[in-house]
């Protein structure tokens, strides 16, 4: 009986040896940065939310100038505030003279100058546009808005000026200045400029109503039309806008938008429960019997809430499209 060669087993194979497997994957490390498609990805739903929130608040901008200017009771309420910060108004000056002094076109400039060297020194181009964008953007459409197109009817409401003066551009140049900075500096840091730029801003906000120049609603309009060109910039954020160390996490923005949340919380409650005649403690028997102090106190309590929360929206936005 012949055989094939073909039959025959080679000396050369040996029958115990095992299969060939696969080499063994290496895992990432769980600190390692995201892929590229996970982070395109990521960007693009940041942009997106970062759209949505420039819509909500411009909802926001016309839901306050709907009720509190074109409404009688929101006039009323407004007017009400502005009348009430005679309380007090002799001593609280002192404070608010010198915050509202600093605020002019130098400052503007320098603001301007300040965080395009911060963004030059960091090498991030983008974001030398992006702030001016939020600062010029911001300013502009204040006094554009203010002057030229909208208008406060009289609807039977005594008032100390008839003119229109919502938004307020003292409080646009502190707001758009302090968030042009969260915008340039580097990510770290972007938690305490956000609270610091909140401060100021509400500092500077509650100041314009204690030297009667203007009514809460003013204040309000004001950081809601920076919140508006911040989210817008952030969406488009270009590639040269992206923090280098995008990826990691830091402990001091969870403190900070806790700080800012709570903060817009805990205004907010307090406005509420002024507003709608809740014996405040501590504030009840100066209130008794004075609705224009109830409306002034009340509606700067939320003054402060809405500065806070438009600033802890900056800040998320801000971090979020600047993801690396």
């Amino acid at each position: 009986m012949s055989y094939s060669a073909s039959n025959e087993p080679s000396p050369y194979y040996d029958d115990s040896s095992p299969a060939p497997t696969k080499p063994t994957p290496v895992a990432r490390p769980s600190n390692a940065a995201p892929s590229a498609p996970t982070r395109r990805r990521t960007r693009g739903g940041a942009r997106i939310g970062s759209l949505a929130i420039a819509l909500v608040a411009v909802v926001g901008l016309w839901v306050t100038w709907s009720y509190f200017v074109l409404t009688a009771r929101g006039q009323e309420v407004d007017q009400s505030a502005f009348d009430g910060a005679t309380y007090g108004q002799g001593t609280l000056w002192l404070l608010a003279e010198p915050v509202l002094d600093v605020v002019s076109v130098s400052f503007v400039v320098i603001g301007i100058v300040a965080v395009m060297t911060i963004a030059f020194l960091r090498r991030h181009w983008g974001l030398a546009a992006q702030a001016a964008v939020v600062i010029v953007g911001s300013n502009v459409t204040t006094q554009v808005l203010k002057h030229q197109i909208l208008e406060r009817p009289d609807l039977g409401v005594p008032a100390y000026h008839m003119h229109n003066s919502l938004p307020s551009g003292h409080t646009t140049v502190a707001a758009s200045v302090s968030m042009a900075l969260v915008l340039v500096v580097p990510r770290r840091l972007r938690p305490l400029v956000a609270v610091l730029g909140a401060s100021y801003t509400a500092a500077t906000g509650i100041s314009t109503l204690i030297g009667q120049w203007h009514r809460p609603s003013d204040v309000i309009a004001a950081v809601l039309i920076v919140l508006v060109w911040t989210a817008l910039v952030c969406a488009l954020t270009p590639h040269s806008g992206v923090d280098r160390n995008g990826h990691v996490a830091t402990s001091t923005n969870a403190i900070a938008s806790t700080v800012l949340v709570g903060g817009a919380i805990l205004a907010g409650v307090v406005s509420y429960a002024i507003l709608t005649g809740a014996d405040v403690p501590g504030l009840a028997q100066t209130m008794a019997g004075a609705p224009d102090i109830r409306a002034y106190l009340g509606m700067s309590a939320g003054v402060v809430a809405a500065t806070a929360l438009v600033f802890v929206s900056g800040l998320l936005v801000r971090q979020a499209t600047a993801r690396g």
